[in-house]
Formats: C-alpha cells, sequence, structure tokens
C-alpha cells in the first residue's frame, strides 16, 4: 500500500475525516436531544417553538427552543448520512461549518434587536461564541483532514462498479 506525502496510507486520511463527520453529528442528535430533556435544559418551562423570547436554556447557558433542538438534531441525522463516505464528510464539515459562521453573523445582527422579524431562533452571547467556534472548528476539519483522504488528486472514493 502506497504512502501520501506525509507518511500516512491514504485509508489513515479517509478514515479520520469520516470519524471527524460522525463525532461532529453525533454531538449535534445528542445536543438536539438534551435540549428536551427537563433538567438538562433550565427553563424548560418556558421553552417557545420559535423566537428569541424563549427562556430555555440548555445547560442553563445556550438559549434554545423547540425549532432550535430540532434544527439540531436534523443537521446531526444529515451528517450522519453524509459521513458514509469521504466526500460527504467532507461537504459536510466545510459546508457545514460556513453554515454556522452565517448562524453566527446571524446572532451578531439579531442579539440586540428583538423586535427584527428575522429573530426567530433564539440566540444569546453564548450561543454565538458556540457557533463561531463551530463553525471555524469544522471548517478546519473538513480542509485539514481533507489533506491525507486524496485531496491533492487521488480518488476519494471507490466507484461502485470496480473492486
Amino acid at each position: 500500500m502506497g504512502r501520501g506525502r506525509r507518511g500516512h496510507s491514504p485509508a489513515v486520511g479517509r478514515s479520520r475525516i469520516r470519524a471527524a463527520a460522525v463525532t461532529v453529528a453525533g454531538v449535534f442528535v445528542l445536543v438536539g436531544i438534551l435540549g428536551f430533556v427537563p433538567g438538562v435544559t433550565t427553563g424548560y418551562d418556558e421553552m417557545t417553538f420559535a423566537g428569541h423570547e424563549s427562556g430555555a436554556k440548555l445547560l442553563g447557558v445556550f438559549q434554545v427552543s423547540i425549532l432550535h433542538n430540532a434544527v439540531h438534531l436534523v443537521f446531526g441525522l444529515v451528517g450522519l448520512l453524509f459521513a458514509r463516505t469521504v466526500a460527504g464528510s467532507r461537504v459536510y464539515l466545510t459546508a457545514g461549518g460556513a453554515v454556522y459562521l452565517l448562524l453566527w453573523l446571524y446572532g451578531l445582527v439579531v442579539e440586540h434587536d428583538a423586535d427584527q422579524p428575522a429573530n426567530f431562533l433564539p440566540v444569546n452571547g453564548a450561543d454565538n461564541f458556540l457557533h463561531l467556534g463551530l463553525g471555524l472548528g469544522m471548517v478546519l476539519l473538513g480542509l485539514l483532514l481533507s489533506a491525507g483522504a486524496g485531496a491533492t488528486g487521488g480518488t476519494l472514493d471507490r466507484p461502485v462498479d470496480r473492486p
């Protein structure tokens, strides 16, 4: 088996990016579920379907709503589907990270103006920092782990019609 420029076999790079995508997606599923658990989510009785007026906070820190928790669940489940391939893992991590960077910008805009019609997801300062970290982390994982997964001209996945 050949080795890449960094001395790793190509299969190692492929397994790393897929493992990262599965891990990130699994955390999103877990967070989505925990958002519906009273005790883990404080102010559970104040949770609204959507909007900035939801008083529920995951771990007592991150403002959540039913919609917010559902988005975490769906985002995680989609990530588990994408993580079945190297190319899908790359797309999930980089595009998903870009989505979280946009969500960070959204939070910066709507956090201080509660009356904006665009303020449909509850976010607070802690959410904004988390979204920034998630966005940067996911994009970096997608790009850095892609280097060992065929990004330098090799194939990303074995075609279905070949052994």
